[in-house]
C-alpha cells in the first residue's frame, strides 16, 4: 500500500489521525479487507490532492478531502458489517457469526431473528450440560403422546402432570445433532440472505 507523501507536518499529523481512526474502525476485518479499505482511501486522497485548488494549503486540501470522505466510524460501519457477515457465512466460525450479527442488528429485523436462532442453539448446548448435572429432571417430555416440554421438570411436577420423558439416554446425542444441524442450517440461511 502506497502512502501519500506530504510536505507539511500538520498534513502528516492530520493524515495519520484519520488513518488511525479508519484502522480502529476496520480492525475486526481480515487483513486483506483492511488493506483494501486503506488502499481505497489513499487512492481518494491521492486523486483529491492532484485536483486540489492551488490557493489552498496542503493541509486545507487534505482536510477538505477527509471531510468529503466522512467520519470513518460512520462511513465504514456498514462496510465492516457486510464484510464480517461475508466472513462469517464462509467460515461458519461461531465467533465471526456473533460479531457479524452484532454489527448487523441495526440493519433490520431479519438479523434479530438470526440472533434468536443462534441463541436457541446455545439453549440446546445448555440443555446438554443440564442433563449431565440433573439426569432425571432434564429431557423431552410428552403428555398423552403429545409434546409438552423440552427442558427441566422436577419429579413431583412430572408425576402430577403425567409427563413422560421420551428420549432417555438418547437426549444428549439428539440435542448435539440438533445443535449442529440447526447451526449449519441457520448459517446457510444467513449466507443466502447476505447474497440477496
Amino acid at each position: 500500500m502506497k502512502i501519500p507523501t506530504f510536505q507539511q507536518d500538520a498534513t502528516v499529523k492530520l493524515y495519520q489521525h484519520y488513518i488511525n481512526r479508519v484502522k480502529r474502525t476496520v480492525k475486526t476485518l481480515p487483513w486483506r479487507d483492511r488493506d483494501d479499505v486503506l488502499m481505497e482511501i489513499n487512492s481518494h486522497i491521492h486523486e483529491g490532492m492532484q485536483k486540489a485548488n492551488e490557493t489552498q494549503s496542503e493541509t486545507e486540501a487534505l482536510q477538505l478531502i477527509l471531510d468529503k470522505l466522512g467520519k470513518p466510524e460512520v462511513v465504514f460501519k456498514p462496510l465492516v458489517a457486510e464484510r464480517k457477515l461475508k466472513q462469517a457465512t464462509i467460515t461458519f466460525n461461531p465467533l465471526h457469526v456473533m460479531k457479524a450479527l452484532a454489527l448487523n442488528i441495526s440493519n433490520g429485523f431479519i438479523y434479530l431473528v438470526f440472533s434468536l436462532l443462534y441463541l436457541l442453539q446455545l439453549t440446546f448446548i445448555f440443555m446438554v450440560g443440564a442433563k449431565l448435572v440433573y439426569p432425571d429432571q432434564v429431557g423431552l417430555f410428552f403428555k398423552n403422546g403429545n409434546f409438552h416440554l423440552l427442558g427441566i421438570a422436577a419429579f413431583d411436577v412430572r408425576e402430577r402432570q403425567g409427563l413422560e420423558e421420551v428420549l432417555g439416554n438418547w437426549f444428549i446425542p439428539v440435542m448435539l445433532v440438533a445443535t449442529v444441524l440447526s447451526y449449519l442450517l441457520t448459517t446457510l440461511l444467513l449466507r443466502l440472505k447476505r447474497k440477496k
